[in-house]
Formats: structure tokens, C-alpha cells, sequence
């Protein structure tokens, strides 16, 4: 069964890279999903995996790096997973 997972990121998240550095990370994790700039100024990212355990550790990964610095709040709750996701992508505004 798959674990999904929908996270809000607050600060300087847009015009920093923060899409493209969110689908590298992804690229070292068993995970599919998504990531968007939002009119508001956060980031909505969409994940899920079929190991919790490796979903945590993508977003744990998003913590630790260089994006760090720029997020200033995430807000993050369980979703239901999307069917028919392959791979992750950069969704276009």
C-alpha cells in the first residue's frame, strides 16, 4: 500500500532552484510525486512510496540540503495516493 504525503513549503522557496533540487533528491529515492510554485509564493509538493520509511527519508533529505536555508515553514499531512504517478516531476505553473 502506498504512503503519500502533501507538504506546503513557506520562505524563499520560488526563484531559488528549490523544484529542480527537490526532483535531484528524489532521483536517489524510490519515491513518485510532484513539485509546483504556487501563486502565493510556497511550494506544494506531492510524494508518496510504498515504503513510509523511504518517504520520510526523501523528505528528511529536503530538510537536510541546501534548501534548508530557505524554508522558513512546512506544513505537511498523509493524503491519499495519486494512481498512475511515474516518476517525479516538475508540474509547470
Amino acid at each position: 500500500m502506498m504512503t503519500a504525503k502533501q507538504v506546503f513549503y513557506k520562505g524563499h522557496v520560488q526563484g531559488v532552484g528549490f523544484r529542480y533540487s527537490t526532483k535531484r533528491i528524489a532521483s536517489g529515492f524510490d519515491v513518485t510525486g510532484w513539485v509546483k510554485n504556487l501563486p502565493d509564493g510556497r511550494v506544494h509538493l506531492m510524494a508518496q512510496a510504498f515504503e513510509a520509511d523511504e518517504l520520510d527519508a526523501f523528505l528528511e533529505d529536503i530538510q537536510q540540503s541546501s534548501l534548508a536555508s530557505h524554508i522558513k515553514e512546512r506544513e505537511m499531512k498523509v493524503v491519499p495516493a495519486e494512481t498512475g504517478l511515474r516518476g517525479f516531476s516538475i508540474v509547470s505553473d
